[in-house]
């Protein structure tokens, strides 16, 4: 396929225009010293269990690994998708360092949303 020279300029000028564009809006910039206060999950005291929830028909089950040296307290949230089906909040579950801890819950139907809280044992 062979373009023709009006169609190659055309081109040529509209990514000329989009990059001008693009550098002419201004960004917004983080200064260097607020950079560790503005990220909440870049801090200077990691915490927290990674999880991994699977959802099977109407069952939920949740692996938490705390690979950190403090103690995390989690907790299964289950919301179903039926009106007249009860949400499930499971007891907090305490995962100490370098634990795994797992979590279920279900529905009597089709589940809408599941999450895990964490909270901080004191």
């Amino acid at each position: 396929m062979r373009l023709s020279r009006r169609t190659a300029s055309v081109s040529l000028a509209v990514a000329l225009v989009l990059t001008l564009a693009y550098e002419a809006v201004p960004h917004a910039r983080v200064p260097a010293g607020e950079r560790e206060s503005a990220d909440p999950f870049e801090s200077a005291d990691p915490f927290g269990a990674a999880c991994r929830i699977r959802v099977t028909g109407s069952k939920v089950t949740a692996y938490c690994h705390n690979p950190y040296p403090e103690t995390d307290r989690v907790s299964l949230h289950v919301e179903c998708a039926r009106w007249w089906d009860i949400d499930t909040d499971s007891s907090p579950i305490e995962a100490g360092p370098a634990q795994t801890v797992r979590l279920t819950g279900r529905c009597w139907k089709e589940v809408a949303d599941v999450w895990v809280s964490h909270g901080r044992v004191s």
